[in-house]
């Protein structure tokens, strides 16, 4: 069953999403739905990464809502930078931000994170994924920006992926 279906949960959701954008049941849209329920997974099997192994599903729901609150404060903090930009420019820089983190989907998770986070944009990874180069909108403390995205956002996803 799994040589046929070898992502369930995306066979299913292909299914219902074709349905859904062409607003139809029609026999001939029940038909393409199926087969490309059945044929993209299987065609694109070999592009699909290992399998993440999740762990801590509370963890998962802290870091979700940790990113949700630091994503309404950075969006406070950067309209407030862009505002105070003729008196006081904004101390842009770029970051070294040292990783333990090693695993594909907790890095991808990170680089989601960073990207719907105001105010970071993620520049650059280190071939061997041991240092991120993030670029920051408003810099006060090097040292203390690192520590928080450290703690806040990497040892949550240590925990979950690794």
């Amino acid at each position: 069953m799994s040589r046929l279906f070898p992502a369930p949960l995306l066979s299913i959701s292909l299914f219902f999403l074709w349905l859904l954008l062409n607003l139809s049941v029609s026999p001939g849209n029940l038909l393409l739905a199926a087969a490309l329920a059945v044929l993209a997974p299987l065609l694109m099997a070999p592009l699909r990464p290992q399998h993440a192994h999740v762990r801590r599903p509370l963890v998962i729901a802290k870091l979700i809502g940790r990113v949700g609150l630091d994503v309404i404060q950075s969006n406070l903090l950067v309209a407030r930078g862009v505002l105070r930009a003729g008196q006081q420019p904004p101390r842009s820089a770029f970051v070294h931000i040292p990783l333990n983190l090693r695993d594909a989907h907790g890095l991808a998770a990170l680089s989601m994170i960073t990207t719907v986070v105001p105010g970071t944009v993620w520049s650059e990874l280190a071939l061997d994924r041991s240092v991120l180069l993030l670029h920051v909108f408003d810099l006060e403390d090097e040292v203390a920006f690192i520590e928080h995205f450290k703690h806040t956002y990497e040892r949550p996803l240590m925990e979950i992926f690794e």
